[in-house]
């Protein structure tokens, strides 16, 4: 466990099966600051989307799902509970480690089949940035499930994997939700190689990955009828606004998101409605932004089932399994490291 710092939790009747752990970061993260500075006062214009979740946009995501556009979430809940059985079975895990967990809404379809299984020994580990919503996510599962030991990873997954835990017995990696396609190629390709250097021969990734489809459906979910995403786009700015002392303001700005073929990737901006000078109080900084000029806030990448098979390739991993609904609207792939996965495969 190094690396890694407990911290107690009590959960009245499940207490005694939760622990938290503070994963020190691997490699240095740039803060908010730097990323203004880096990204946000030089053409072209960018911002790193993990900022969208405070509160309110954590509380703006959740109701994005349930908009009627946005298929991703629904999809993949559907797709994993009809295969959860078959990864199960698959893996046969004795830890399940989810990068990104939130709050864990999707993984108990992973552990009702480890329940049906019959492998109670079986430990989660959820990893995310956000502690209050371990606890939360925590108290759900273990209430669910009176066999089950939550071992909770409060960490940035961004910051290197070199503190993730390193228990016997085979690991079930987790990282779902299409985050992948927010990455850049060379970084999501960084991720998951890095993911791999991690991972024994007994492991395996479950991966879930967005596929193309046609763009109407694609902007669409990014571009709901409701407005609700054009609000967490636009909660960016609150949030530059009370942690920079920066003065945006909202009306002045519009959301945009539209597909891009070429790169087979939505793209989602913030565009100026007008020329402007926004000051930044705490950083002795101004941003002129011209009349429909574009900060990109988001891209999410698309995948076809060769380009990500080839992602995987290139990270030192082997698809051995896709798992995907009759539209082919999502997959799910279930991966091994390529050096162990024709020799010794699960």
């Amino acid at each position: 466990m190094d690396r890694l710092q407990q911290t107690s939790l009590a959960l009245g009747p499940a207490s005694g099966r939760f622990d938290c752990h503070v994963v020190e970061p691997g490699r240095a993260v740039p803060s908010l600051e730097e990323d203004v500075r880096e990204g946000l006062l030089f053409a072209p214009r960018s911002l790193p989307p993990k900022y969208f979740y405070d509160a309110r946009g954590s509380v703006l995501f959740d109701r994005i799902c349930e908009t009627p556009e946005y298929y991703p979430t629904r999809t993949e809940d559907a797709l994993l509970a009809r295969c959860a059985d078959a990864v199960i079975a698959e893996a046969r895990p004795d830890h399940v480690i989810e990068l990104g967990s939130g709050a864990s809404r999707k993984t108990r379809h992973l552990l009702d089949a480890v329940e049906r299984a019959g492998l109670r020994h079986c430990r989660y580990w959820p990893f995310d940035v956000c502690e209050p919503m371990l606890r939360e996510a925590g108290e759900r599962l273990l209430a669910r499930h009176p066999w089950l030991r939550i071992d909770a990873l409060v960490g940035d997954y961004l910051a290197g994997l070199d503190g993730l835990p390193r228990p016997e017995g085979r690991r079930l990696f987790v990282f779902l939700g299409s985050t992948i396609g927010n990455f850049e190629p060379q970084q999501a390709r960084d991720f998951l190689a890095g993911l791999a250097a991690c991972m024994g021969g007994r492991d395996s990734l479950l991966l879930g990955a967005d596929r193309v489809k046609d763009p109407s459906v694609l902007e669409a979910a990014y571009n709901d009828a409701a407005g609700i995403t054009a609000d967490f786009n636009l909660n960016l700015l609150r949030v530059l606004n009370r942690e920079l002392a920066a003065d945006f303001e909202l009306g002045a700005f519009r959301h945009r998101a539209v597909y891009d073929p070429s790169l087979q990737r939505i793209e989602m901006h913030l565009v100026s409605t007008c020329d402007q000078v926004v000051k930044f109080g705490h950083l002795g900084e101004s941003l002129r932004l011209e009349a429909e000029e574009p900060i990109l806030t988001e891209i999410s990448r698309k995948f076809t089932r060769g380009s990500v098979d080839q992602l995987l390739h290139d990270a030192g991993l082997t698809a051995f399994a896709h798992h995907e609904p009759e539209n082919g609207y999502f997959s799910l792939i279930h991966a091994q490291l390529s050096r162990v996965c024709h020799k010794h495969p699960l």
